[in-house]
């Protein structure tokens, strides 16, 4: 899990460099070809056919997935390192916070007043995150942030719903490449391509190897070692985020957004905690 949050961390920061000189779409298009060459091979390595019965569950996944990608890529490319990457982390909070509504529906909020106190916390977690960027007139990328993490944690409930339908996480990961590629293209045919070059474009190519060592990774953590630790673990990437931030870029944030991270952290890792003895056994949060 170490390993996978520094991949998706080091994805961040060639995202960041690639951002300078290619638009979103096409970086979530490029990141789609990348990923489906990798994720191909894998398949076939393991002998996993990339036919499905499934094809509805993948298109949503699919979709929510390269949507969360899509708003990720833009707070990457207009917000601090460390700032984008916390809010796209925000994906178990996001889910707490759908188990809550689920249970206002159905009048059992009284059983889930834990789950209820880590989500604000969270939340009041993101207003100090986000002042810094309100003063900086970067609210809106601080929004698309938030976006990030909450289809992310949509995404994730879908893979959730794969895992238990027996859908193998290569077929669940191709598939999503896919939907990057063709959500990329479709975004592109109204933004246009950016001017290429080989010197620009070596970026493209370690933003999709490393979205890839990254899930393996991750995938690979949660096979073999504890579930808890392996999901708390995750937060990491803020912690590696926070550190490339500041020595790649020279980012400088105000107190008052690190104690932001530091209370959004905390709720995340208290609300997996109770988010596990509700829905135990559930497969991995993907990043990137």
């Amino acid at each position: 899990m170490l390993v996978a949050a520094f991949a998706f961390a080091l994805m961040g920061v060639c995202v960041k460099f690639a951002a300078e000189h290619y638009n979103a779409m096409e970086l979530v298009a490029y990141r789609g070809v990348v990923s489906i060459v990798i994720m191909f091979a894998w398949a076939k390595s393991l002998g996993v056919s990339l036919k499905t019965q499934r094809p509805g569950m993948h298109a949503w996944r699919g979709i929510i997935g390269a949507l969360s990608l899509l708003a990720w890529f833009y707070a990457l490319q207009n917000l601090p390192l460390a700032t984008a990457m916390t809010l796209n982390y925000m994906s178990s909070i996001w889910i707490a916070a759908f188990l809550v509504g689920g249970a206002l529906m159905f009048g059992k909020a009284e059983q889930q007043g834990a789950l209820l106190a880590t989500v604000l916390a969270g939340f009041g977690g993101v207003v100090l995150v986000l002042r810094p960027a309100f003063e900086q007139n970067q609210l809106w990328a601080g929004m698309i942030g938030m976006m990030s993490g909450m289809t992310a944690a949509l995404a994730y409930l879908q893979v959730t719903a794969l895992s238990r339908a027996g859908e193998p996480e290569a077929r669940v990961v191709f598939y999503f490449a896919l939907a990057s590629l063709l959500l990329g293209v479709c975004g592109i045919a109204f933004t246009g391509f950016s001017p290429w070059s080989a010197k620009h474009a070596i970026w493209i190519v370690p933003i999709g190897l490393l979205a890839s060592v990254g899930q393996l990774c991750m995938t690979r953590a949660y096979a073999s070692g504890a579930t808890m630790l392996v999901a708390n673990l995750q937060y990491s990437g803020i912690v590696f985020a926070s550190a490339l931030g500041v020595i790649v870029f020279g980012d400088e944030l105000p107190l008052i957004a690190w104690l932001g991270m530091l209370v959004i952290i905390g709720s995340g890792i208290a609300a997996t905690i109770l988010r596990n003895r509700t829905i135990p056994n559930t497969p991995p949060e993907e990043h990137g």
